[in-house]
């Protein structure tokens, strides 16, 4: 009875109200001085709460005298509160005030579990282009949603660490073996995606699943940024393609030649 008092209280009923619908829902047709009398109350505020209720379309009344109150069917009551709470949840989510939201352009989020829901939230709400910078371990751990969003007519274009067969301008899935990215001084593997050119993330994954850092924004520099270098690296791998004999020739196998002359002489070579 208490926990049924409860929740019509909860549904904006007052005491009264909620006592009344309940003891009428159980004893059927009754008058005024019938309802007063068998819950041991006033009949000046049993009969107020029965015409309040009656006027709001919550119980039924006959003609005649004395009037009998009777509840709807509860299925009729529920879809008419329901009805009702619907109306006004539609209305206060229209027409309440908004102040306007600064969202900060760059922000922080830490930790592999956050940063993947993250970016799968965002995949989600691809339409056209999603632009993937990876290894081949961390595009593994987003197999399953990438394929998802590509079945859906998003285009996806990789670039991904791990040989020929691992890197397309189109969309074409890397490979997905178990190969490991080349060693780096930084603790851990960069990456980034840059969705609908608009949306980006740039992180790094390390070892220890809490050290995934990542950083988000909207910021059309950024964007820039990393569309240009996904442009510049797709663009060496066709120039490498063609002519990868001539540019080991003439600079390396990495081309340490002209690294040198931006970064210094202290680049190890790679195996």
């Amino acid at each position: 009875m208490e926990q049924l008092l409860h929740h019509l209280r909860t549904l904006g009923f007052i005491e009264m109200e909620a006592k009344i619908m309940v003891e009428l829902a159980g004893s059927g047709p009754s008058s005024g001085y019938e309802v007063a009398k068998r819950m041991g109350v006033s009949r000046s505020n049993v009969y107020a709460t029965l015409q309040r209720l009656s006027q709001q379309g919550f119980l039924q009344c006959s003609t005649g005298e004395p009037i009998r109150y009777n509840m709807l069917k509860i299925e009729e009551l529920t879809r008419m509160i329901s009805g009702q709470m619907k109306e006004s949840l539609s209305f206060i989510e229209s027409r309440m005030p908004r102040a306007q939201e600064e969202t900060p352009p760059f922000y922080h989020v830490e930790g592999e579990r956050k940063v993947l829901d993250t970016l799968v939230r965002e995949m989600e709400k691809a339409n056209r282009e999603i632009v993937i910078d990876v290894c081949r371990e961390e595009a593994a751990l987003l197999r399953n949603e990438l394929e998802q969003v590509e079945s859906r007519g998003v285009k996806l274009l990789w670039s991904t660490d791990g040989g020929d067969a691992a890197m397309s301008r189109y969309s074409t899935w890397p490979s997905w073996d178990n190969g490991s990215a080349r060693d780096s001084s930084i603790t851990g593997r960069k990456f980034s995606f840059v969705i609908d050119r608009h949306w980006c993330m740039l992180g790094m994954r390390g070892e220890d699943s809490s050290k995934t850092v990542a950083m988000v924004t909207d910021h059309p520099v950024m964007t820039e940024l990393l569309l240009s270098h996904f442009t510049q690296e797709m663009v060496l791998y066709e120039v490498e393609k063609d002519i990868g004999s001539e540019l080991v020739d003439r600079y390396g196998p990495h081309y340490e030649e002209i690294y040198r002359k931006y970064v210094g002489a202290d680049i190890q070579d790679e195996d």
